[in-house]
């Protein structure tokens, strides 16, 4: 693959990174502001780790750019496709996860990444990936709906049928299969996309990550100031404890991250600041906290109406 196309599919990602922290900080007012690290990987590569931490709005959030190379893909990258295990490769993507300090304020993560594997006298094997989706703990359904909306818009440019294939791909994807249950309310996931072509494929991965800021800001801006008291923040501490069990179990870019030689810092920065955990523990039927897992939790057509 020609070089310059690589060199696109960085700058954008490097001012992806820019903006999303630049509007985040925006809704800080000055409390807090994102503190970057720059690491360098012996195997090859680097990047450059944001992280925002005890602001009035969000308590803790990271928005991470990497760029590494090696010539061994980890096993989670070829368990599926053995026959890149010989290759080598560049991955580069921006990841990030937002952990708000309003219960009423969803958690929100977003990723966007590109891989190319290489060898002499063979053609180059590249794909993008991504997507976005939101995690409420007292959750509106105007939200959700907004979220979803702003979801379709950023796929309708390439197709009808590319929403709903990459939303019931979030939902399969962001599972918890020990809980019975989603993450949260969904939003977009595709990977391994070449079908279209290079230009086709990375004008959609642009459009993925420049509605982030679009889907999650009204939302944010809305419910900020919404008053709340111990018996919602304990919930939401209880509930990013799924979180940590969906990254440490099933989430593919964490266990890319590690198993290639990532910097551990920056992988496992999408972790809550504070989770608790309770034995068995469950909503009171009829409770706000059931609204939760009684219409929330469960694959659902959000645009239907």
């Amino acid at each position: 693959m020609k070089t310059h196309r690589i060199e696109a599919v960085k700058d954008y990602l490097l001012n992806l990174q820019d903006r999303i922290c630049a509007a985040l900080e925006q809704e800080e007012d000055g409390a807090a502001h994102f503190v970057e690290d720059l690491w360098e990987r012996t195997e090859g590569g680097g990047g450059r780790t944001r992280v925002l931490a005890g602001g009035s709005v969000f308590e803790q959030g990271g928005v991470n750019f990497s760029h590494v190379s090696g010539f061994k893909l980890p096993p989670s990258a070829t368990a599926k496709r053995p026959e890149l295990a010989d290759r080598q490769f560049q991955a580069m993507g921006v990841s990030l996860v937002i952990h708000p300090n309003n219960p009423y304020v969803p958690t929100s993560h977003a990723n966007v990444r590109f891989l190319i594997a290489e060898k002499a006298g063979e053609p180059d094997v590249w794909w993008f990936g991504g997507g976005f989706d939101l995690t409420p703990f007292y959750p509106f359904r105007e939200d959700v709906i907004h979220w979803h909306r702003t979801a379709k818009a950023a796929c309708e440019p390439f197709g009808e049928m590319v929403y709903p294939t990459y939303k019931k791909w979030c939902d399969e994807y962001f599972y918890l299969k020990h809980r019975n249950e989603t993450r949260g309310a969904g939003g977009l996931f595709f990977d391994d996309l070449n079908e279209w072509g290079f230009d086709r494929s990375f004008a959609f991965l642009q459009s993925v990550g420049n509605h982030y800021l679009p889907a999650y800001l009204p939302i944010v801006q809305k419910r900020k100031s919404t008053l709340y008291g111990e018996r919602e923040r304990e919930f939401q501490l209880y509930r990013r404890g799924r979180y940590v069990e969906f990254n440490l179990v099933y989430d593919r870019g964490t266990l890319f991250g590690l198993q290639s030689g990532g910097r551990t810092e920056s992988i496992l920065m999408s972790m809550p600041p504070v989770a608790h955990w309770r034995y068995n523990w469950q909503p009171e039927p009829g409770s706000r906290e059931a609204v939760l897992y009684d219409q929330y939790l469960k694959p659902q057509d959000w645009l239907e109406n």
